[in-house]
């Protein structure tokens, strides 16, 4: 496991539109979950302890988000089949043990992970409603431990004033975990 963080927000970037199987096979394309005021793109696995110590928080923010017009979806980027615990099969299974009520999906070939530039998971890419990145940061300040409870809610915060203006906060602190296990 080496330890990543994402570069910073290139502000206005263009999300790359992509196709991907979610966990039963289906097809689901960015067009899918397009949010009315924006969309997050999420870059995560089930092995990696940085995503395991915020998969609940994960849920709780996109369902939050998505009352304010903010649409979520994951992708699992990983090759599963050296890291078998990032299978469709365990995918299924953390998304329903973590309450996901958005698209998780799994990039075999990792041509939207490289189009998108994912550098770690978790990695964050928060759109506006016209497609333009707006937050390349970190969920709050967990670690590979929950923050505490009444920690800033750095995405949630981002994505809202996304949702409010179109824009996104200046100042981001980048998301931290672990290396993309990318195929050779």
């Amino acid at each position: 496991m080496a330890l990543m963080e994402t570069p910073l927000c290139d502000f206005g970037w263009k999300a790359p539109n992509f196709t991907l199987p979610d966990m039963n096979g289906e097809n689901v394309a960015l067009a899918d979950i397009r949010g009315q005021k924006g969309t997050l793109i999420m870059f995560i696995c089930n092995h990696c302890p940085y995503v395991q110590a915020v998969a609940e928080r994960i849920a709780r923010d996109a369902r939050d988000l998505r009352a304010l017009g903010i649409h979520s979806a994951a992708i699992m980027p990983n090759d599963w089949h050296a890291y078998p615990e990032d299978s469709p099969d365990n995918m299924k299974r953390f998304a329903d043990k973590h309450g996901f009520v958005f698209p998780y999906l799994t990039d075999e070939t990792q041509h939207v992970a490289r189009a998108y530039g994912a550098a770690c998971t978790p990695d964050f890419f928060g759109f506006n409603a016209e497609d333009e990145l707006q937050y390349r940061g970190r969920l709050d300040a967990s670690r590979m431990a929950p923050a505490p409870a009444d920690s800033r809610r750095d995405l949630y915060e981002a994505m809202a004033e996304v949702a409010r203006t179109g824009r996104g906060p200046k100042e981001q602190i980048p998301s931290m975990g672990c290396s993309i296990k990318w195929r050779d």
